[in-house]
């Protein structure tokens, strides 16, 4: 599992750096890097994934809030921890209206530093976790899954291509699973959902393809084979039609990303 990495912000080398060492005796999971300015933090968070930023609210040229607000406006959303030796409440509402999830008052504590740690990397995770259903889940698809009117066997063919999208799937098939003639499911469908059998089925199986493309660094032909398709080639077609991008391309997307 990979490592969170802090980012610790302040201009002061001891608490900078008395900061990073309670993090590192305090758990090893983590990765501490460390930054004496807001252009030094903006680099760092440029280049690398940061997962949780610490910053001192008060430090000269460019303060802890305004730090965040250019953070803000390159789109950069580390979960961030302020902190300060001042408590006036300006800077408190402030930091809140940015987003902070956390303020803490100098001197910290170590117990309430890593209780403020370990909450920042649990919202990172949950993030994460949106983030990817985001890019993952097919809207269409999922209204469609959601709406509860259809048909009884419109319903038990849904279920079924769910189950076996993997599968080589025919429409004649899916019918007799149903207990229904091939014609009328597909009308069925049409009806129903808006969609042809064929839409639905290649629907399932590319949000299928889309969440092993980006949890798994399996080839393009597995991934093919395990979201139902005889061949790459026809594959990336279709994903190229519902994506407007290849698959390949919706990885490296997703990667720069992160």
């Amino acid at each position: 599992m990979e490592n969170k990495v802090i980012l610790v912000v302040d201009d002061e080398p001891r608490s900078r750096q008395g900061i990073k060492k309670t993090i590192e005796r305090g758990s090893q999971q983590y990765e501490v890097i460390t930054a004496a300015n807001a252009a030094e933090a903006i680099e760092r968070i440029d280049h690398e994934k940061v997962h949780v930023l610490i910053t001192d609210i008060r430090m000269p040229e460019v303060s802890g809030l305004e730090l965040l607000k250019k953070l803000k406006e390159k789109a950069k959303d580390p979960v961030v921890i302020v902190i300060s030796a001042y408590s006036e409440f300006e800077y408190a509402h402030e930091a809140l209206e940015l987003g902070v999830v956390n303020y803490l008052l100098k001197p910290i504590s170590k117990e309430k530093l890593m209780e403020a740690i370990k909450k920042a990397i649990e919202i990172e995770k949950q993030r994460e976790k949106t983030g990817m259903f985001n890019k993952i889940v097919d809207d269409k698809l999922l209204e469609m899954q959601q709406l509860s009117k259809y048909n009884r066997a419109v319903k038990e063919a849904m279920d079924y291509i769910d189950q076996h999208y993997d599968e080589e799937l025919t429409l004649k098939e899916v019918a007799k699973q149903v207990h229904l003639n091939a014609s009328y499911l597909s009308a069925l469908f049409k009806e129903e959902l808006q969609v042809t059998f064929s839409e639905y089925v290649t629907r399932k199986r590319i949000q299928e393809a889309k969440k092993l493309l980006l949890s798994t660094d399996l080839t393009i032909a597995e991934i093919a084979e395990k979201s139902g398709y005889q061949t790459s080639k026809y594959f990336i077609k279709l994903f190229k039609q519902f994506e407007n991008m290849t698959p390949n391309a919706f990885r490296k997307q997703n990667e720069n990303d992160s």
